[in-house]
């Protein structure tokens, strides 16, 4: 099994349930890891046999720029792309952290991870 992880990508985003979150935004920090069998030889060194972390990132940005009010679904997207794109995935793990989010006492993040084991 191999495990493909993209850690600390970082995105400004509207995304979050109160008006305020979504006319200001701010930033976020995503993590995925992405476990598989690979199908063809690695030693080839061919990245057909593996999953793209470059593409990882632009699934991730694409979602990152749909603003939802929730983290949640927010994950869920990020899954469902990664899911359609890499169809012979195991698992994924994708956990995005809203850095300095709205509280009366300072908080570093709040966050959401979502697992997704096939």
């Amino acid at each position: 099994m191999i495990t493909v992880a993209l850690q600390g990508a970082e995105f400004f985003a509207k995304h979050g349930f109160y008006p305020e979150e979504q006319l200001l935004g701010c930033q976020f920090c995503v993590d995925i890891a992405v476990a598989f069998t690979p199908a063809g030889d690695l030693t080839e060194d061919n990245l057909a046999n593996t999953v793209n972390y470059e593409r990882l990132y632009e699934l991730t940005s694409k979602q990152m720029q749909l603003p939802s009010k929730l983290i949640e679904t927010l994950c869920q997207a990020i899954i469902d792309e990664i899911k359609k794109e890499y169809p012979f995935v195991e698992s994924i793990v994708v956990t995005i952290k809203k850095l300095n989010p709205p509280m009366p006492g300072k908080v570093d993040h709040s966050g959401v991870t979502i697992s997704y084991i096939k």
